[in-house]
């Protein structure tokens, strides 16, 4: 069984406008545009793979490097 579930969406106006237009051309109902270009636009984005594989590969073991970021990047090496 297909359901539709009603949302509401808010466009600017010239999205709005080009949008109403294209449906008139078209013959089709604004939903129907409106869901074309969801699907499509979800279509070719890339998903979300989580984090890139390098992600905590050079772990230091330190819980406070991001606290101490400016200590750590400007010591001294000498002293």
């Amino acid at each position: 069984m297909y359901v539709m579930k009603r949302t509401t969406i808010f466009l600017d106006e010239p999205l709005l406008t080009r949008a109403q237009r294209l449906a008139a051309r078209e013959g089709r109902s604004f939903a129907s545009v409106v869901r074309e270009a969801l699907v499509t636009y979800l279509d070719v984005r890339p998903a979300a793979q989580g984090l890139p594989r390098i992600a905590g590969a050079f772990e230091s073991g330190f819980r406070d490097t991001s606290e101490r970021v400016d200590e750590l990047l400007w010591a001294d090496p000498d002293e």
